[in-house]
């Protein structure tokens, strides 16, 4: 019996063209991940030898606690303990605000609500010092991602779901004077929109930016309203998980999650994802539920790790023929995991393109699939643009 084996050529090659045409409506989900794998010098410029500008969520979740050790170490080793498992601090926040919201006078583990009220306040301050990076002041993949949206004729608008914080996809739309829409409209105190969301009335040219978990720079008004522009010290709306039925409604995160149902709804929908690890329960539950519905929409899940450490993003894909995850050294594609071994060169001239996608990561000497890296996946998806300018060309001959 012959091996199973998936070629990157073949599927790399399809999404070349799909990219390079514009007419499919295309969406990226970036993760945690995404900015973890930029790695900058203390001038914030991309150096190999920096660090990340911002860590993932189990780099993050120490930093904090160690942060906090001093004023409230005792009160979060305690939560740490019931949760176990090793929480991230997403996790432990969710719990502290449940117990603020819950308790009112009576104690747990010595404080009562207002006493985790405060704690909240402070792991949502030290997040924020962590994730309020600014992009770096050279080329970096934000910059070069953006740069392909605002260059790219397309029929849909360009959509970017993200569960970050931070504000890089902002500055980087702003640097490049490209116009994007994150649902929220004004100018001294930007409220939120949610008709606009849900029916699409800007242009096409227009990118959308979507952040799930709350945003850098989100307050209340006088209103009791979320209004954003609010500075890199708002934090208090950050991971909306802990939220009573009733907030989430009033607030922009469940219009936000309905867009990401919406979209992969739609037919002819491609999401994909890269930096994202898969591992919050919710969205997972929600991409599951959509490729369900519609058969028509996929999703391609670029991952930086080896297939067998990417436990949760194969669970999705081994029962939804319409997801795909492309880890580095192997893929399941069509419910069947296997793993990578390229072909011969569909033509000479694909050499250049293969090496965008195929080739050592730094620190090691076997080639392997690159695209988990948010780096190269930027690069590569960048690259298309001058295909695209050339069917552009052709197009406008033969007319």
């Amino acid at each position: 019996m012959s091996e199973t084996i998936h070629n990157p050529d073949q599927y790399m090659g399809d999404l070349r063209q799909i990219l390079a045409q514009g007419r499919k409506r295309l969406a990226l989900f970036a993760g945690a991940g995404t900015p973890a794998g930029i790695l900058v010098n203390e001038q914030n410029t991309i150096a190999t030898d920096g660090s990340s500008l911002i860590p993932i969520t189990s780099v993050l979740t120490p930093k904090v606690l160690e942060n906090l050790k001093a004023k409230h170490g005792e009160v979060l080793s305690a939560i740490i303990k019931d949760i176990g498992t090793s929480p991230n601090i997403e996790q432990i926040l969710s719990r502290i605000r449940s117990l603020a919201d819950a308790i009112g006078e009576s104690e747990v583990h010595g404080v009562n609500s207002d006493g985790y009220s405060t704690i909240a306040s402070d792991i949502c301050q030290e997040i924020g010092a962590t994730v309020s990076a600014d992009l770096p002041l050279n080329q970096n993949p934000y910059s070069e991602l953006v740069g392909w949206i605002g260059g790219t004729e397309r029929d849909h608008a360009f959509e970017i779901f993200t569960p970050n914080y931070d504000l890089l996809f902002e500055q980087a739309f702003e640097r490049s004077r490209i116009p994007y829409f994150d649902g929220f409209c004004g100018s001294c105190e930007p409220f939120f929109e949610p008709a606009t969301i849900a029916n699409s009335d800007l242009p096409s040219r227009w990118a959308r930016l979507w952040k799930l978990h709350g945003s850098l720079g989100w307050a209340e008004n006088s209103l009791g309203e979320i209004v954003s522009g609010k500075g890199k010290t708002a934090t208090k709306f950050i991971y909306p998980t802990h939220l009573k039925y009733d907030q989430i409604q009033k607030m922009p995160y469940s219009a936000l999650i309905e867009r990401l149902r919406q979209f992969l709804r739609k037919p002819d929908s491609l999401l994909l994802t890269c930096g994202f690890s898969f591992s919050d329960a919710h969205l997972c539950a929600v991409l599951d539920e959509a490729l369900a519905a519609n058969r028509s929409a996929a999703i391609m899940a670029f991952q930086y790790e080896e297939i067998s450490t990417e436990v949760a993003a194969c669970s999705i894909a081994s029962r939804r023929a319409n997801m795909s995850v492309y880890a580095r050294d192997g893929a399941v594609i069509n419910c069947i995991e296997a793993p990578w071994r390229p072909g011969a060169l569909p033509h000479p001239a694909w050499a250049p393109i293969r090496t965008s996608y195929w080739g050592e990561h730094a620190g090691s000497t076997e080639s392997c699939f690159l695209l988990g890296d948010f780096t190269a996946f930027v690069r590569y998806v960048a690259l298309t643009l001058a295909e695209q300018e050339q069917i552009t060309e052709e197009a406008q001959t033969e007319s």
